[in-house]
């Protein structure tokens, strides 16, 4: 295995389909590739097109193309890395200065 297939990203296109929502039940957006690739750590994903703008009450499915793009080696092994540091910044430290009650 050479040097290049080790560090260097891969990538491919693909189609998607993105489903967006702005109602008064759900604010979301979802994106599904149609290639049945594992998304690894480092790994990118771009979708290609102009913005999508949406209105309240609206509800939109579009099929547009994605290019992944795979992280190499060493990349993949930094973001892991880095990721079991970063994930503390989502604990929430609460200080009391009372006793809580058993």
């Amino acid at each position: 295995m050479s040097a290049r297939t080790l560090f260097a990203p891969r990538t491919r296109q693909t189609l998607c389909t993105i489903e967006i929502e702005d109602s008064a039940s759900w604010l979301h957006a979802h994106v599904a590739l149609d290639a049945h690739d594992d998304l690894q750590p480092g790994d990118e994903v771009r979708v290609h097109g102009p913005p999508i703008h949406t209105r309240f009450g609206d509800k939109i499915v579009l099929r547009r193309t994605a290019t992944i793009k795979r992280a190499g080696l060493l990349r993949r092994m930094l973001t892991r890395w880095s990721g079991m540091f970063l994930l503390t910044e989502l604990y929430e430290v609460s200080f009391t200065p009372r006793r809580l009650a058993p």
